[in-house]
């Protein structure tokens, strides 16, 4: 299989280390349920440009995270030069979603403004607080109100619309908050 360029894939997770002597990776699962990474079976590894293809053969919880293995590595120092890479999958395999639902990616990068039309800035990225709603992290940028990161709950109650053909995040929000 031919790769794409690093821009035609979604970012599920991270190789964060090694696990034990045969060749097994620690993995940072983005998904939800975790171990749903372990379903996509053949990863692109991504570091800056660089893109490698790789199947996972065996994979488990382990802890709070997931250990994999990848076809053919069965040696601690091979599998160590993957620590860092972003596991990553063509966009193209992602479930289709409901009406009003979003993966990460898409937020990433859409303005966020107040009902009063004021820009809070971009979001740089989503965090997960592990208690039923993740977060929009928001920086300042050249175009918003001042250069201050905000997190914004991502709820019914504060975000009230998202456009992506906008490019643009709506939210209940005090811009002093």
């Amino acid at each position: 299989m031919a790769l794409k360029t690093s821009e035609d894939y979604v970012v599920l997770g991270k190789i964060s280390s090694v696990y034990g002597v045969k060749g097994w990776v620690k993995v940072f699962s983005y998904t939800d349920p975790l171990d749903k990474i372990l379903e996509y079976g053949n990863w692109i590894l991504r570091q800056g440009n660089n893109l490698t293809q790789v199947e996972v053969d065996k994979g488990r919880s382990h802890g709070k995270g997931m250990v994999a293995h990848l076809r053919g590595i069965d040696d601690r120092e091979v599998a160590k030069q993957y620590s860092g890479f972003e596991i990553c999958v063509p966009m193209n395999r992602l479930p289709e979603l409901s009406d009003g639902e979003y993966y990460w990616y898409q937020l990433e990068g859409l303005t966020v403004v107040t009902t009063d039309n004021v820009s809070l800035g971009v979001v740089d990225y989503m965090m997960s607080t592990g208690a039923g709603n993740d977060v929009l992290v928001v920086k300042g940028d050249a175009h918003s109100i001042d250069r201050r990161e905000r997190l914004i709950p991502y709820v019914e109650q504060f975000v009230l619309d998202v456009s992506l053909d906008a490019g643009k995040i709506v939210v209940e929000w005090d811009p002093e908050f």
